[in-house]
């Protein structure tokens, strides 16, 4: 069976899998890679930029290049290839728990029980919850489902698309390292440099393909278009500034402003300010939505790019001849007499 397909049936069981299922309650693969990466830490933590850079090394290089030692092995065997990848699948994407942690909290908002509200809020983002009200509440959750979406569900598809199983397992590594340390904390700011800096770069293409996506299943293409190009350069991160303006938008909700996290106070840019409302309770139900819609949507963008992708080489390759040599490569040493 093609490489294309492979991805293509093995992704799909494995959102199945995440839509039916959910996380596991004990024994997650991202628990215990987080586990593992802690304990290297212990070991190899120095106030430094290049030990950081060695544990990100050992901990997200380790993970994708056994990844792609079992993915080889399992070549010639392409029912236990499409399993591969749709165990792999299933454990690095987190959308139905996030939804699942969202619900749970506006539920307790809608109940009118802030404390349970603040209590579960942990679960879900690392803000400091005794300091927020309702709303406060209710923004901080729809943040963090809109940029979940990307890093749990669209970030990870497309570095399948990209990479097969250690594009799968590598991202999520990456993205893990970087909640773990590459916070800017006394004690990570430069040990956690290198996971940051990684996490941003294999982020940028999830991020914008989430806003895209946005735009296209929000319900106001228009408003999360303006939010996402007049407001997302103005976000501190990179990757969480397209995500965060096009959910916006696309709720017709202002996003962004003062928030705390671990004792710290940011004051952030508020993003689609001139055309949104605070957020209310009932818009993180309307957020899930949208999150389940968009991670549907990048499952069929990924795995038509990859069908498409191998669809391309293989007419390259039949039209060059199974003989026929790349352009510019030589084919002898001598010159023809």
């Amino acid at each position: 069976m093609r490489a294309d397909r492979i991805f293509a049936y093995g992704a799909t069981a494995g959102l199945i899998g995440d839509l039916l299922l959910g996380d596991p309650r004990r024994g997650h693969p991202v628990a215990a890679f987080g586990r593992a990466a802690a304990g290297i830490e212990r070991r190899l933590w120095r106030d430094h930029r290049g030990w950081g850079a060695l544990h990100t090394l050992v901990c997200a290089g380790g993970t994708a290049g056994g990844a792609a030692l079992a993915a080889r092995a399992l070549r010639r065997r392409p029912a236990a290839s499409v399993a591969l990848t749709a165990a792999a699948t299933w454990s690095v994407v987190g959308g139905t728990s996030l939804g699942r942690e969202a619900r749970s909290i506006g539920g307790a908002l809608a109940a009118g029980d802030l404390e349970l509200a603040r209590e579960r809020l942990p679960r879900l983002c690392g803000r400091d919850p005794q300091s927020l009200d309702g709303p406060q509440i209710a923004r901080a959750v729809v943040e963090s489902v809109a940029e979940n979406t990307s890093d749990a569900v669209v970030g990870a598809l497309v570095w399948g698309a990209l990479g097969g199983v250690p594009g799968l397992v590598g991202f999520r590594a990456a993205n893990t390292l970087d909640a773990m340390v590459g916070h800017r904390s006394p004690r990570h700011l430069r040990y956690g440099w290198a996971s940051a800096r990684l996490d941003d770069l294999v982020g940028w293409p999830g991020a914008r393909l989430t806003a895209l996506l946005a735009v296209a299943a929000g319900g106001r293409p228009r408003g999360a278009l303006r939010a996402w190009r007049t407001d997302a350069h103005r976000h501190p991160s990179p990757n969480a500034g397209p995500v965060e303006a096009s959910f916006a938008g696309a709720l017709g909700v202002r996003l962004g402003g003062t928030l705390a996290y671990g004792g710290r106070v940011e004051h952030r840019p508020v993003l689609n300010g001139a055309a949104g409302r605070a957020v209310g309770t009932k818009d993180i139900e309307r957020a899930v939505r949208l999150s389940r819609r968009i991670g549907v949507l990048a499952l069929g963008v990924s795995v038509a790019a990859r069908l498409g992708a191998g669809a391309a080489a293989r007419r390259i390759t039949s039209t060059r001849g199974p003989g026929t040599p790349a352009p510019g490569a030589r084919t002898s040493g001598r010159r023809p007499t």
